[in-house]
This record gives structure tokens, sequence and C-alpha cells, in this order.
């Protein structure tokens, strides 16, 4: 019966295969392996174990802040008052959420010093794009809409923040650093009635603390602009100082970096927006709103800049975030306490063994060396860090800030242990010294050797009929 009743149905995908799917693709069999579980369970035991990742091992990302995830978190996160929990339900069913929402609201309030927040951007990136919309939004109501076309950048930003604004419709303007620091003379000539923004983050991508950066915030008020805060080195200040105690107006978290959710990688990540009170109309709906006992969405914001993702966020992402700050509690200074020792430990041991940390002084979280001295050797930024791959370590970030030649910028994060900065130090010592050959022709250790990156961008493989055509 069942056959039968399904007949015409069978019939009608024949007919669209023939008519849509080419012959000389359609296969004639399945070339099914016959193995048994303990052969498939290798092979795919094998494969998880060639991927690399914070679980794994050293992950010094400079700036990207690839910390430890504890797996507390995931395992809150997989409760299943949270994981079945829809998005389209009606409030009055999932109070618990928004209680959540709300509280987490508060306390990134607190840590920053900001007045309001709103949870909804999915990523750091999103959060600098939102920022940057509530700023033209703000000045657009002020009936300066027409005036206020630049956002001023140091040339040691992330590339994330000129995106940012020239996406929101501004014109960017960088200006040259000094001593490592914003130059004060640059930012007071670039500062005008056409200045919108100044988009900073403290300390820098150096890994400098901005020690004026009082004088800077006096700048650029000075004019009727704001001052907008990258949260990528929060993690560097955590409870010890207040963003808006430095005069921010606007500021982004990325939740990866400062409170230990997952990276992304492209999956679900976090970049909430705090703003100071005058901001707060401007922020995208709906809001978060207590009325006694309860909690709502609130649409009803005639200023908001609206939404700025289909639901409210990634709320298990934001309820991992929520768990590590009341798991750390009055600890929570002590992760940038111990960011800054690792970070500043690593620097003066790899200061002994010879390499070059431009500009004078002590670091916060993170740290740039400069490899540029070993061009006379043959050797390049980029073979360094092919080599670490071959003693299980991953690699820095290469190449930027651009204002470092043959930059590695280093980023410990306060999870790894004394022993294995010492590893690490004495591993780059090691390579640096090794014959230039065994440097050009690394990793030599991979499952796959040394790749073209540029071309791997150029002709990125996006289906299935590319491969083939692959030389």
């Amino acid at each position: 019966m069942m056959a039968k009743y399904n007949e015409p149905l069978l019939n009608e995908i024949e007919e669209i295969e023939e008519e849509f799917l080419p012959e000389e693709i359609e296969r004639k069999e399945l070339n099914i392996p016959n193995l048994t579980e303990r052969e498939v369970m290798k092979h795919f035991l094998h494969l998880s174990q060639m991927n690399y990742g914070v679980d794994t091992g050293f992950y010094p990302l400079g700036s990207c802040t690839m910390k430890y995830n504890p797996k507390l978190l995931e395992r809150i996160a997989k409760n299943e008052k949270i994981k079945f929990v829809h998005p389209l339900q009606n409030e009055a069913t999932c109070q618990g959420c928004l209680e959540i929402m709300y509280k987490l609201e508060k306390l990134f309030c607190e840590i920053t010093g900001m007045d309001a927040f709103s949870l909804q951007p999915c990523a750091g990136a999103h959060g600098e794009l939102t920022g940057m919309l509530i700023t033209r939004a703000y000045f657009e109501w002020k009936g300066e809409g027409d005036v206020r076309k630049d956002v001023i950048v140091p040339d040691s930003a992330h590339g994330t923040n000129p995106a940012s604004a020239k996406m929101a419709g501004f014109n960017v303007i960088e200006i040259p650093s000094k001593n490592g620091m914003v130059d004060l003379t640059a930012l007071k000539e670039a500062l005008s009635n056409e200045t919108a923004a100044f988009m900073l983050t403290n300390p820098n991508t150096l890994g400098i603390f901005e020690k004026d950066i009082l004088k800077i915030a006096e700048e650029v008020k000075k004019v009727g602009a704001l001052l907008y805060y990258d949260g990528a080195n929060l993690n560097a200040i955590l409870g010890k100082t207040k963003l808006g105690i430095m005069g921010f107006d606007i500021v982004h978290l990325n939740l990866h970096k400062t409170f230990a959710t997952p990276h992304g990688g492209g999956g679900p990540g976090a970049g909430p927006v705090g703003v100071k009170a005058y901001l707060e109309k401007f922020l995208p709906v709906p809001r978060i709103k207590k009325e006694g006992e309860k909690y709502k969405l609130d649409y009803n914001q005639p200023y908001s800049i609206g939404k700025v993702s289909l639901f409210y966020g990634n709320f298990a992402v934001l309820l991992k975030a929520y768990a590590y700050i009341l798991r750390k509690g009055k600890d929570l200074e002590k992760v940038a306490e111990k960011a800054v020792l690792n970070s500043n430990y690593l620097m003066e041991r790899l200061k002994r063994y010879g390499f070059e940390v431009p500009y004078n002084g002590k670091r916060m979280h993170e740290f740039v060396i400069s490899l540029a001295n070993l061009r006379k050797k043959g050797i390049r930024a980029l073979d360094v860090a092919k080599r670490l791959l071959d003693y299980g370590f991953h690699p820095p970030t290469i190449y930027f800030p651009l204002i470092v030649e043959e930059a590695f910028m280093i980023e410990p994060t306060e999870d790894e242990s004394k022993e294995t900065l010492d590893k690490f130090a004495e591993t780059m010592k090691k390579i640096v010294e090794e014959d230039i050959n065994i440097l050009k022709n690394a990793p030599h250790n991979m499952p796959v050797r040394r790749v073209n990156e540029a071309m791997a961008m150029k002709k990125q493989i996006l289906t299935w009929k590319d491969i083939s055509k692959l030389k």
C-alpha cells in the first residue's frame, strides 16, 4: 500500500532528476567501503587529532585572544531548559532567559562604566558596526548628519575599525602613532567639526596602555565628537578601571576575548554594545525591560537604529559569559593580573634571547616583537611561524600591526602556565638558530605542507566543480 501510494511521487522525482541532474555526475553505484567499526573509529579520531585548538595546545594569537573555554560553561549551555528554548516563544514562557540577559546587561554596565547595553550583535565586528550606526543616528538626531562625516582611527587600529566606519557611511581618517601610542598632535590636527568619532582600544594593539587617554578624550569632546572603544583588549584592564572613567561614549565587547566564550570560527558569537545614558535611545530593539517582577521585550523605541540581528542575539553564548562572570565574582580582576603577568614574563624571556621589542616599557596583555633583524639571514616572520607548527605551537599573529616590521604579535592569555611560556620561548630561540632551509620548507610534520595563502584567497574552492580543475 505504501509503495503504491508513493509511486506518483517517485516518478515525479525521477523526472526532475533526469531534467536537472547531468548524466555525467550521476553515480551508477555507491562506492561504500566495507570497514569495521574499529577502523571507522580510528579514522575519525585521527581526523579530530589533526585539528588544533585552545584545548590541544598553546594558541598565542595576538589580539584575537584564543583563550581556554571552561567546560562548565558548555555544560550549562547544554541544559535542556536552555537548548530547547525557541526565539519565537511568547516572552511570558521564557522569563528566566530574559532575566539572565537583563542581569548580564547590568553586569556589563558595572564592569565597563557604561549606562546601558544591547546584547543583540552577534560578533565583535557586528558590535562595531552597531556602534557606528548609533554614532550616525545620534548626529542625525542632532541635525548634524550631513556635517559629521569623518571617523578617525590610529594606524595601529584593528582592520575592522575602518571597515565598520566605512560600512556605516563615514569617511575614514588614519593618524600616525608616536612611540607606539596616539600622537596627540596628529589627533588635534585631524579633529574638526566634521569628526563623528575617534575609534580606539586601550591598551592598544601593541599592548601599550594609552597613558594620555584623558587628554585624548578631552580633545575629542572639544569638537563634539564621540570616543569609541574597541573591546578587543578589555581583558588587560578587567576589574582595574572602567571605560566610562576614561571618557568613552560607546563600547563593544568581544565575549570570546574577555569572557571565555568560544571564538566562533564562523559559528555563533556575541559582541554586546554599551553606551552612555544620552545614547541609550539609539540602541537596537528590542530592549529588555523589567516591570515589577516580569521581564518584557520593548520595541517602542522611536529613535532606535532598529534590529541588527534576526532575534535578540546568541543566547547560549551570552549565557556562557554570564556564568563566567558569576563564577569569577570578585576574582574577575585576577584575569587581568595574570594576563599582564604572563605577557610581560614571556616578553622578557624573548628579549633575553635577543628578540627585538619595538618601543620601550612594560606591556599589558600582549606584545609585539620584530623579526626584521633576521632578514639578513634570509628569514621572514612567516618562516618562523610555519616552523612553530612542527614544535606543536600555533603561531602568533604575524605582520600585524603594520607599524612593526616583520611583526610577531603574541598574547599568552591568563590561562597558560609558566612551563608552557618557558617552552615557547626556548623553541623560538632554537628556531632562529636552525638552518635556513629547514625554516624555508617548514612545516615538515603537518598533514599539509606550506600553502600559498595569497593564492588560496584568490582561488577559493567553494564548490565541488573547481576541485577537478586545480593544477
